[in-house]
């Protein structure tokens, strides 16, 4: 019945001369009740959101499907066992909500890192019995960014597997406590995105499992930016022929970025000095920023029709199979 009510949508949608949602967002957030509920007062600040929200943002946007993922705070607190069950609410709730709106959604299914064993159970029955077309990572664990060779199991698994990891910031362990005038998430965000980076590129992690696809959020944060810092890092290596065997370019032109608050001018036109168009994909932040936002800078931004297909929809479809079997 769902899957008849959309494409009736569809199609009553074209017999009106409207275009038909057609643009894929990689970075959409969701909040499952019983999440909010275990979170008790942690999750106050977070927006009210539901899938019909979600599917309402969609539609005025152009979005035929969004890719939940859990956003700060994540799933894991400390406790291992509190991780494991957070982890597993938010996946089958995702899981469900994509069941339940065909073609509409699909999941980047969180794990409760630090927790190896537990992180590697919930690999096997996200990927394999959920059927989520990734997995959802924030950039950071405590004091540990994901090149932190302590995770080593969970990439040599993803690896094998040829994930999609989409990765999320979140304010670090040394910087919650900052005496500033701005929230952490203004700046540490961003900041956050772009320390991970560097864990993965100069411990040697994005060279030696290349079967993970890696999507950084927000544009790959201030990596853009700090590119000849990058540069200079690699230039004094030692080491560099075991780390960055291809060499830093080459790892980060591998990398995919979303557009979700990297869709301003000056954002867009750092990022695509870095990453060729075929590795930016569009996000939107949805409940926290507005698809129209992110179409509006991309437009303005004056991509070539092909370039700009590929950043709202084919990137996707390329990289995520079982989400180009669904929508073709």
């Amino acid at each position: 019945m769902l899957r008849r009510e959309f494409l009736a949508g569809t199609v009553c949608a074209l017999a009106k001369g409207a275009r038909a949602p057609y643009r894929i967002d990689v970075h959409h957030h969701l909040y499952p009740p019983a999440y909010r509920t275990a979170l008790g007062t942690l999750s106050a600040g977070l927006p009210a959101w539901s899938p019909q929200q979600s599917i309402e943002e969609m539609d005025r946007g152009g979005i035929a499907t969004s890719l939940l993922s859990i956003s700060s705070p994540g799933v894991w607190f400390g406790d291992a066992e509190q991780g494991r069950r957070l982890a597993r609410i938010v996946n089958d709730y995702g899981a469900m909500t994509a069941r339940d709106h065909p073609g509409r959604f699909g999941l980047f299914a969180a794990l409760p890192l630090p927790d190896i064993d537990g992180s590697l159970r919930e690999i096997e029955y996200a990927l394999d019995t959920l059927k989520a077309d990734g997995i959802g990572l924030l950039t950071s664990y405590g004091d540990k960014w994901l090149g932190d060779a302590g995770f080593a199991p969970i990439w040599a698994e993803l690896n094998r597997r040829k994930t999609v990891v989409y990765t999320h910031p979140t304010t670090a362990a040394c910087c919650g406590n900052l005496h500033n005038d701005v929230p952490a998430v203004m700046i540490e965000w961003a900041t956050d995105t772009t320390r991970t980076a560097a864990s993965l590129l100069f411990s040697g992690t994005a060279a030696r499992y290349p079967g993970i696809r890696w999507i950084l959020s927000h544009g790959g944060g201030t990596t853009p930016f700090l590119l000849s810092r990058f540069q200079f890092q690699e230039a004094s290596m030692k080491n560099k022929e075991q780390l960055l065997p291809n060499g830093l370019m080459y790892e980060l032109k591998k990398f995919y970025y979303d557009t979700a608050q990297a869709n301003s001018a000056p954002a867009l036109a750092a990022l695509s000095k870095v990453a060729p168009p075929s590795q930016i994909l569009l996000g939107t932040d949805y409940p926290f920023r507005t698809a129209a936002e992110v179409t509006s800078g991309l437009m303005a931004q004056h991509f070539s029709a092909k370039d700009l297909r590929a950043i709202e929809r084919d990137n996707a479809l390329r990289l995520l199979p079982k989400l180009a079997k669904t929508l073709g």
